[in-house]
């Protein structure tokens, strides 16, 4: 038995399958968080220094 002949006998006749994550494209506009993320970080991160500076200064 050839090795071509043994996996041969349970394929189906197409065996190609679709492809659950096809390449490509992708959707127009990628989702992400907003910006306004970022910039609560920022703020958050200023409105301590300022604390901080007024309270040990």
């Amino acid at each position: 038995m050839a090795s071509g002949d043994f996996y041969h006998h349970d394929r189906p006749a197409h065996p190609r399958l679709a492809e659950d994550r096809p390449r490509g494209g992708g959707p127009d506009e990628p989702h992400r968080r907003g910006n306004w993320a970022t910039w609560a970080v920022v703020l958050a991160i200023i409105v301590l220094f300022v604390i901080l500076t007024v309270a040990l200064g």
